[in-house]
């Protein structure tokens, strides 16, 4: 069958089509016939060979990419008791989506209402589910508080902003330009902040009388994480779960001290879905929120599965105003 991956690290260019064998499902394995898989800033660490020292997400060549996709189950393994073939379902944090099928462990699979389309319950995955680990887990918002978010127009972002706000929390957010700020002033965002034009800590502090946020989610990294530390409240947290801008190396203690003895933390997504009970909770909400029109989910285009590298050079490129997706109709 066709699929996308590398036989080495490095550029986009290096995405190619390669013709993998069509596996048969193992005990507690079912196989999906994908419609869609997700392109993801995942899928570029791994691509270059940023997570090739990583247990949590191993990289061996050659290697199929993709960490999340929807389709219908074809044929599940001895065991698996709760999917038939036909079944609606989607999943994330197993690699291999950028293909026509996929064995995935039947417990990260969930099932799709009749309602959410499919290209909806893709982008409700791993975006999806990064909005609601940070917005519910890594810092539990409640009402009053007040967060930072970058890159508030992208597919994490719009999901983000909707969620905080649900919670009650006021949300400052930054984009590149005016017409990102309308998008993340649409879903909600009560300041957004030109990071161009401006120093977004400057306007942070200013925001915040000087009091600074409770917590920061920052998936830019590089370029902004020094500053989005010092954009913290005493005892705030930030959060860091990407690196558009580049990987950040390492955080000085001290400097976490002097910014008014504040909290760091790099997480997995997949350490927030550790099983079926939490994804399913997650997913469930997700669900729930858009079903009830709650939750406005935005897909930015539709790519062939051949356009894997031209999806990567618009995410790498911070051209994204929504989900990037891979078709395989």
């Amino acid at each position: 069958m066709r699929a996308i991956g590398v036989n080495r690290f490095g550029g986009p260019d290096t995405l190619e089509v390669l013709d993998v064998p069509e596996n048969e499902p193992g005990p507690g394995e079912a196989r999906v016939k994908l419609d869609y898989a997700g392109i993801n800033f995942i899928d570029v660490y791994m691509r270059t060979g940023a997570y090739k020292k990583s247990d949590t997400y191993q990289t061996p060549l050659p290697m199929v990419l993709g960490m999340e996709g929807a389709g219908k189950v074809e044929t599940v393994g001895e065991g698996v008791s709760n999917l038939e073939p036909g079944d609606r379902v989607a999943y994330c944090i197993h690699r291999g989506s950028y293909a026509e099928k996929a064995v995935v462990p039947a417990w990260k699979l969930v099932p799709v209402p009749d309602d959410v389309p499919l290209e909806v319950a893709t982008a409700l995955q791993l975006q999806g589910c990064t909005a609601h680990y940070l917005s519910h887990s890594a810092y539990d918002l409640q009402p009053g508080d007040t967060c930072l978010l970058h890159a508030g127009a992208g597919g994490v972002g719009q999901i983000l902003i909707q969620l905080a706000k649900a919670r009650g929390a006021e949300v400052i957010t930054t984009v590149g330009t005016p017409e990102k700020a309308e998008i993340a002033k649409a879903r909600g965002a009560d300041h957004t902040i030109l990071y161009r034009d401006v120093d977004f800590l400057d306007e942070v502090m200013a925001i915040t009388s000087g009091a600074g946020v409770n917590v920061a989610y920052d998936s830019v990294g590089r370029d902004t994480i020094e500053r989005s530390i010092k954009c913290l409240a005493k005892r705030g947290l930030v959060v860091n779960y990407g690196g558009s801008s580049g990987l950040v190396e390492a955080v000085s203690p001290l400097a976490l001290a002097e910014a008014g003895s504040v909290f760091f933390t790099r997480p997995h997504l997949a350490d927030y879905m550790r099983d079926a009970d939490e994804i399913r909770s997650r997913t469930d909400d997700l669900f729930g929120f858009y079903r009830a029109g709650r939750l406005e989910v935005t897909i930015d285009r539709v790519l062939p599965l051949e356009a894997a590298a031209d999806g990567h050079r618009i995410i790498e490129g911070r051209q994204t105003k929504g989900k990037l997706l891979l078709s395989n109709g």
